[in-house]
């Protein structure tokens, strides 16, 4: 059966226009396998959804949290973009000079660390950050985003995603619209531990923050 043939969806709790669509499977991440992939495309492109996501996120932080700049991973700029549209009218302040939120996208260098070029990086020194991301599997991009912005001075105030396997990362809870207990059966192994490779399941594409890559 093609992997699109067995996708299923789940809604968010609250919100049930939110649909996560699921393919069951075996995939490969950058550092784990997993059991489902999660497709989110038009979430993180069409308007109305990235809108819908946003709204359910704001609801999280306190309007005493200051937020400058939003980091975004995954492509999720749009969501980003509504997000910060939301806190504003929730009375969330910027307490930088503009008295507006940043929407800002780091890069990754060859060796897989997060960085901001110099014409970025005051919108993160001495700024309160909140990191989006579309998926947390292990934590171990997240961790390596939190190293990133201490690096460059920032203050991280908070950390929002689609969807977390974790509720918790490096202490700092994770605000995420689905967790691991909405999607049935959800597991995520080490390579080395995977009970699909070891029973000669072969993997159905590789998959990242962006999309996969059937194989």
């Amino acid at each position: 059966m093609e992997m699109e043939e067995r996708m299923f969806k789940v809604y968010a709790s609250g919100d049930e226009k939110i649909q996560l669509k699921v393919i069951p499977g075996h995939f490969a991440t950058p550092q784990s396998h997993i059991s489902h992939y999660l497709e989110m495309t038009t979430m993180k492109t069409r308007c109305a959804e990235a809108s819908r996501i946003a709204k359910y996120l704001s609801t999280k932080y306190e309007t005493s949290t200051p937020v400058d700049s939003i980091i975004c991973l995954d492509g999720l700029e749009v969501v980003g973009a509504f997000l910060a549209e939301e806190l504003a009218k929730a009375g969330v302040l910027s307490m930088n000079a503009h008295k507006t939120i940043y929407i800002v996208t780091p890069e990754f260098n060859g060796n897989g660390q997060l960085m901001f070029r110099d014409n970025i990086q005051h919108m993160v020194r001495n700024r309160n950050v909140v990191i989006l991301m579309g998926s947390i599997t292990t934590g171990e991009t997240l961790r390596k985003c939190m190293e990133s912005i201490l690096y460059y001075g920032g203050t991280i105030q908070g950390v929002s995603a689609i969807f977390s396997a974790v509720n918790k990362v490096a202490g700092l809870d994770i605000n995420a619209v689905f967790y691991k207990k909405d999607v049935p059966n959800y597991q995520t192994h080490k390579a080395s531990e995977c009970p699909m490779c070891k029973t000669g399941q072969k993997l159905d594409a590789i998959v990242n923050g962006y999309g996969y890559s059937k194989l």
